[in-house]
């Protein structure tokens, strides 16, 4: 049975930093340290960390809400999930509340921590040290 995980982080930085970190080619390279190739169009593909990564675009709401079709390379053929990040202005920092739903049992532990060490520290770091 497919299962969900929710995360919500903080960054110290305006949701604009936040979500072109997440959907600018360059930035997402940049903090990833893995190539990235991300579409801003709605219907968009997006690939990350050298391919592991592949999703759709559904939903783009700059600075806001991004809505994803996403899948890992090494999920069962036909395996998708959703993913959710909405983002919330704090004065000069953004909330980021992350749900993903539709992760295939086998996957779910990994997942959830590679978002925290492969996206929210990476991207706090990049953020601390570049502003």
């Amino acid at each position: 049975m497919a299962k969900s995980i929710k995360q919500i982080v903080k960054f110290d930085a305006p949701t604009e930093v936040v979500y072109s970190l997440l959907m600018n080619s360059k930035k997402h390279t940049a903090f990833s340290e893995a190539p990235a190739k991300v579409s801003n169009k709605i219907g968009g593909r997006v690939s990350c960390y050298g391919g592991y990564i592949d999703a759709i675009n559904i939903e783009l709401n700059p600075g806001k809400k991004i809505i994803q079709a996403w899948r890992g390379s090494d999920w069962k053929a036909g395996d998708w999930s959703l993913v959710i990040y909405n983002l919330k202005n704090k004065g000069k920092k953004t909330e980021l509340t992350f749900e993903q739903h539709g992760i295939p049992d086998e996957h779910v532990s990994h997942i959830s921590q590679g978002w925290k060490e492969h996206y929210w520290d990476k991207m706090n770091d990049y953020i601390n040290n570049n502003n």
